[in-house]
This record gives structure tokens, sequence and C-alpha cells, in this order.
């Protein structure tokens, strides 16, 4: 194909991929400065003029010559906000790769290109296109799930980049899928009520995480946690709870005091993916000792299980049923699920192990969404 005559023009509602022109070059460097940009691609660090020319005005128009890459500039609100391409492979499937300037973030820019150049690549005659991104990069895998990416997997080391092995998630979509989020990506809603506030976990949250990972009590009910727990481990609680989000498996509010914003504990909706029963969630939650004895827990419970009941239309989880379980002997757990309203339905015998090797009865509790909550005029 020449170059720039035969490269196609594609739009979507205002988002426009064409030919690149020498133009794309001052603004391709400057986006090629960004750190995140850097963090997660393959260009050259530091990043120069001469690189940006070099990629924009040679390799690009070889690409589309040659026939092994079909890249376009992304137009955006007049101006250029990235680049999209798709490399053919053997056998009627490629492979798609993008980036975005910040400026463009967040607008469904990318998910709009994404779209277009998929479709390109049906027309073309491909049965698959396939997507890679290094493990972490939660803004290019969610642009993937939204446009019906799926099948997704981890591959240990699967990337290389500037020499060092990486961890890369893989997946794709073929001709006949449809082109729409498989499943859930939960987001964590801001909710304060009842002298609470539940938010996103935050990396500064660490320190106090893995103060109340220490304490003897939450280790006692919590026997699956490190001992002692480290700072790094808070620290990969807290990424991990990312991937229960764009997994669908739950959603974990950090429980902060409204005035301070200092962590008080963590609540949690999970098991949202049950293969028996997809309208059920677990409840689960542990409190910082400076928290306890206050009521924070039973009113950041309370809160969670308004977001569980809400239709996922409606932003809510959609839930039609929530079970809670608590270890004999855990007196404040039980009283926490006895104050919101749920019921004992039963106890699990020597269900709940222990540090020492000894197991305990569980006792289970359950609330059902027509259920008449405290509180709640209903």
């Amino acid at each position: 194909m020449r170059f720039p005559e035969d490269v196609p023009t594609l739009t979507d509602d205002g988002v426009t991929l064409r030919a690149h022109t020498v133009a794309d070059v001052q603004p391709a460097y400057e986006i090629c400065q960004d750190p995140e940009m850097q963090r997660w691609t393959t260009i050259p660090v530091p990043y120069v003029l001469q690189d940006a020319a070099h990629f924009l005005t040679e390799l690009i128009p070889a690409g589309w010559r040659e026939g092994n890459t079909w890249a376009w500039a992304i137009e955006y609100d007049g101006r250029y906000a990235g680049t999209i391409d798709l490399r053919p492979e053997d056998g009627n499937v490629g492979e798609v790769g993008f980036a975005m300037a910040p400026w463009a973030r967040g607008n469904g820019v990318m998910t709009r290109a994404l779209g277009l150049v998929v479709r390109y690549g049906f027309e073309r005659g491909w049965d698959r296109v396939t997507w890679r991104a290094y493990v972490g990069n939660w803004g290019s895998r969610r642009v993937a799930w939204k446009c019906g990416f799926r099948n997704l997997v981890t591959i240990p080391a699967g990337g290389v980049q500037r020499g060092v092995r990486r961890d890369e998630w893989v997946a794709s979509i073929a001709r006949d899928d449809v082109p729409e989020p498989q499943g859930n990506w939960w987001r964590v809603p801001a909710i304060e009520a009842d002298g609470v506030r539940l938010r996103t976990l935050r990396s500064t949250d660490a320190k106090r995480l893995m103060e109340a990972c220490n304490d003897a009590r939450t280790q006692e009910w919590l026997a699956g946690l490190a001992k002692p727990y480290q700072l790094e481990d808070a620290e990969g609680f807290i990424e991990s709870r990312q991937e229960n989000l764009a997994s669908g498996e739950g959603v974990t509010w950090g429980i902060a005091d409204p005035d301070t914003d200092e962590l008080l504990g963590n609540v949690s909706v999970f098991d949202l993916k049950n293969r028996i029963d997809k309208t059920m969630g677990e409840v689960g939650y542990w409190a910082h000792p400076d928290a306890r004895g206050r009521g924070v827990m039973s009113a950041a419970v309370r809160c969670a299980i308004g977001h569980a009941f809400t239709p996922v239309e409606d932003g809510g989880l959609g839930r039609r049923r929530l079970v809670l379980f608590a270890a004999e002997g855990n007196t404040a757990s039980q009283r926490v699920a006895e104050v919101n309203g749920f019921t004992r339905t039963g106890r699990e015998r020597a269900a709940s192990p222990g540090r020492d090797g000894t197991f305990r009865d569980l006792h289970a509790f359950d609330l059902l969404s027509t259920d008449r909550l405290p509180g709640s005029g209903r």
C-alpha cells in the first residue's frame, strides 16, 4: 500500500484515525515524555525528537508499504492524541498496539479507536485480534475489556522491555465475538454515612493496614495473614484489589475517618462470580485497633450492604443474597452481622482453621435483599 495515499481514514464520534504527518512529530515527542508512557511501552528512554521523527516519517510509512504494520494517528478535539496500529500475522490473525496522550485519557477516545481498527482487521479477512500489555497496565486492560477482548491470561516473563523480561497479560477477540465487555469490572464508589467514609484503598494506607494486620486479634481471626505482616504485604494487598475489580470477583473499600481520612479498617463484598449462584456475595471485614468499640464496622457494613443490594443499572452490585461467616468466639464479628439484620442460618463444624492447628466452628449468616434492613425504613 502507498503511504499516505492508501491509508484509510476511520471515524467514530469525534475520533478520527488518519495517516501520520510531519506535523505529528513534535506532539508525539511530547507524549513520549510522559512517565506512564515510558513505564508501559517499549519506547527508548530517554526519548528524543529524532526518535519521534524516525518512527513517524520512516518506520510507519515503511510498515504500510511492506504490509507488516498498519499504524494510524489518532486525532481528537482537533489534535494528535496518539497512535494505534495493527500488525498482521500468518493465519488471518494479528495484534493491536496503542498509546494515548495524557490529556486525552479518560474520554473514551482509545475505546473508540480500538473498536475502529478491530473492525478494519476483520473487514480485511482477519479471524482474531490479540491484545497484550504488561501486568499492571490497568488503563490498557480496561480499554481492551470495553471492546470485548476476552479469555485473558497472564504469561510470566512473556514480554521484553528494554532488555528486561516482564509479566504480560494477553487477551483476544474473534470475528464472531460480540464486541462488548465480558463480565463486570466493578468500581469502588465513595460512600459517606453514619460517621464513616468508604473509599478506595490507597498506597498511603499501607502503614495503617500493616498495623491492623499485625494486631493480635486480627491475626487470631484471620489465620491466613502473614506473621509478621510486612509493609510489602500491605502494599501487595492494596494492589491486588485492582484485580478483584477487573475480574468481577469483588469490591473492597477502605473504611476511613470522615474528618481525618485516616484508615480505620476494611470491608469487602466478594465471591461475586460464584459458580453456583451469581446473584450472591460474601461480606468480610476487619478493623484497626483504634476503630474498635465505636460502631465503625457496623456502620461500614451497613453502607456496603446498601451498595450490594443496589441494582447494577443504578451503579450497584445487583446482589440478591449476602452471606457472612464468623468464627466461634469472635463475638464482635457476630454482633456486626446481627445489628445489620443478618439471620443466623447455621454452624459449620470445625471449619475455621487457627494458627495453632486447631479448628473452630464457623457461624453462618445470610441477608436477602427482600429482608427488612435495620434503619432502612423498609
